[in-house]
C-alpha cells in the first residue's frame, strides 16, 4: 500500500510526465498544421505530404523496440531526459531545412527521440499507481495528447501568420522540451511493481518479447490500436489541409476548428472517460475494454455522418465530428490501462514498445500515406469525370475529403478488436497475478529457510 508521501510524490512525477507527453504531441503535430505552406513552397503532392508523417512513425515504431527493453533494464528516467532532449533540439532544426528530403530526415531523427518516453512513461505510471487508480492516472497522462494537440492547433497558425513563416513555430516549440528534460533527469524511479498488491520479482526475464507476444488479449490490444492509430494519425494529418480546401477555411481558422475537434474533446474524454472507465472496472472485470467499444461504435457513426453530409453547415461538421472523437479517446484510458493489467511489472516498458510498434509502423505509419496516395487518385478521377484537362484545388479537395473516409472505417474494426479483446481479458489478468505470485513464493521460501 501506498503511504500519504509517496502517493504525493508519484502525483509530483505524473504532473512532469504529462507535461513532456504535452509538448511531445504538441511538437508531432507542427507539420500537420503547416502542411499546405509546406505543399505550395516545395510543389508536392499529398502523397509526399503522408509520406511526411509516415516517415516519422516508422522510425518511431521500430526505434521503441530497443529503447523499450532499454527502460525495462536501465534507468527510465535518463533515458526520458535524453529523448526529450533529442526530439526538442531536433524540433529547431527543423525550422532551418531548405528541402522536403532535409524535412525529412530531421523528422525522422526526431521519431527516434520521441520513441524513448512513451514506453518509459507507461511503465512508470504502472509502478506508481496501484491497478484501482491506474485509469484515472493515465487519463491524466494521456491529457498531454488533447491538450498538446489544442495548444497547436489554436497557437501555430497564429505563430505563422505574426513571423509571416511557417518554419517560426518549430524554434519556440524546442525551447520548454529542452528546459523539462533537465528535469527528467531528477525523477526518483520506485521499485519494479512497486503498486502491486505481491511482491515483484526484480530478476531478468528470459525470452521477454515472446511472453508478451504469448497473452492473447495483448494481440487484440495491438490489433485495435494498429486500426485506431490508422484513423488518429489520417486525421490529425489531413483534416487541416481539408477544412482548408473543401469548406474554404483560412488557414489560422482550420486550424483553431481542428483543435476543437481533437483538442476540446480529449480534454472531457480523457478525464471524464478515465474516471467511468474505473468506476466500471471495479464492478466489471472486462467492464474497461467493454466501454471502449462501445464508446467506439458512436465514433465510428458520427465521423461517417460528419463526412456523408458533405457541405453542411461548418459548426455543424465539428459538432458532430467532435461528439466522435470526444468518445474515440476513452480508448486511451481503457487500452493503455488494460495492457497494464495483463503484463507483468517487468515487462511493461517492453509490452508497450511492441504495442507502440504495431501502432506507429502498420498504423500512424500507414494512415497518412495511404490517405494521402488514395486523395491523390480520387482527384484525378474526379478530374477526368469532369473532363477537365488540368488539375484544381477544387478536385483536390474532393479527392480528400472522400479518402477521409477511411477514418471511420478504421474506427469500426478498432470496436471489433476491442470486443475481441473483452473476451478473453480475465484469464488473461488472472494469469498474470498467479504468475507474479508463482515467481515470488520461492524467493520467500528460501528466505525463510
Amino acid at each position: 500500500m501506498q503511504n500519504s508521501t509517496q502517493a504525493a510524490n508519484a502525483w509530483r512525477i505524473l504532473f512532469l510526465l504529462f507535461l513532456a507527453n504535452l509538448f511531445n504531441f504538441f511538437d508531432r503535430t507542427i507539420p500537420a498544421i503547416i502542411i499546405e505552406p509546406i505543399r505550395m513552397e516545395w510543389h508536392l503532392s499529398d502523397f509526399q505530404l503522408g509520406i511526411i508523417g509516415t516517415a516519422f512513425t516508422i522510425v518511431y515504431a521500430i526505434a521503441g523496440l530497443p529503447l523499450g527493453r532499454m527502460a525495462d533494464t536501465g534507468s527510465r528516467a535518463k533515458l526520458m531526459g535524453w529523448g526529450l532532449a533529442v526530439w526538442s533540439g531536433l524540433t529547431a532544426v527543423n525550422g532551418l531545412v531548405g528541402s522536403f528530403w532535409s524535412f525529412l530526415i530531421v523528422r525522422m531523427g526526431i521519431g527516434i527521440g520521441e520513441a524513448s518516453y512513451a514506453p518509459a512513461a507507461n511503465s512508470l505510471i504502472g509502478d506508481l499507481f496501484p491497478a484501482h487508480r491506474r485509469a484515472r492516472a493515465m487519463g491524466i497522462f494521456m491529457l498531454g495528447l488533447p491538450l498538446g494537440l489544442l495548444l497547436a492547433f489554436f497557437t501555430i497558425g497564429a505563430m505563422v501568420k505574426s513571423f509571416d513563416s511557417w518554419r517560426a513555430p518549430f524554434f519556440i516549440a524546442a525551447v520548454p522540451g529542452l528546459i523539462l528534460a533537465i528535469f527528467m533527469f531528477f525523477i526518483k524511479e520506485p521499485k519494479r511493481g512497486a503498486a502491486e498488491s505481491v511482491q515483484v520479482s526484480q530478476e531478468r526475464v528470459d525470452r521477454p518479447i515472446r511472453r508478451v507476444l504469448a497473452v492473447p488479449t495483448f494481440l487484440w490490444l495491438v490489433m485495435a490500436g494498429l486500426c485506431f492509430n490508422f484513423a488518429t494519425y489520417a486525421c490529425n494529418s489531413f483534416l487541416v489541409p481539408m477544412l482548408q480546401r473543401y469548406f474554404l477555411m483560412p488557414l489560422h481558422e482550420a486550424a483553431v476548428a481542428t483543435g476543437v475537434i481533437v483538442g476540446v474533446t480529449g480534454l472531457f474524454g480523457l478525464t471524464l472517460g478515465g474516471w467511468v472507465a474505473d468506476k466500471i472496472h471495479q464492478r466489471v472485470a472486462n467492464g474497461r475494454l467493454l466501454f471502449a467499444a462501445f464508446s467506439l461504435i458512436i465514433s465510428t457513426v458520427c465521423t461517417a455522418w460528419a463526412l456523408h453530409a458533405g457541405r453542411i453547415d461548418i459548426g455543424m461538421f465539428v459538432a458532430v465530428f467532435s461528439l466522435g472523437w470526444l468518445f474515440a479517446y476513452n480508448f486511451y484510458t481503457c487500452v493503455y490501462t488494460a495492457i497494464q493489467d495483463v503484463v507483468e511489472p517487468r515487462l511493461r516498458a517492453t509490452a508497450m514498445a511492441l504495442f507502440f510498434a504495431g501502432l506507429y509502423l502498420l498504423g500512424g505509419g500507414l494512415g497518412p500515406v495511404v490517405v494521402g496516395g488514395l486523395s491523390d487518385h480520387f482527384a484525378h478521377t474526379a478530374m477526368l469525370a469532369a473532363g477537365a484537362a488540368e488539375m484544381t484545388e477544387a478536385f483536390k479537395a474532393v479527392g480528400l475529403h472522400d479518402a477521409m473516409y477511411l477514418i471511420p472505417v478504421a474506427l469500426f474494426l478498432t470496436m471489433v478488436f476491442l470486443f475481441m479483446a473483452s473476451r478473453c481479458f480475465v484469464r488473461d489478468a488472472k494469469r498474470m497475478k498467479e504468475g507474479l505470485v508463482a515467481v515470488v513464493e520461492p524467493e520467500v521460501t528460501a528466505v525463510t529457510a
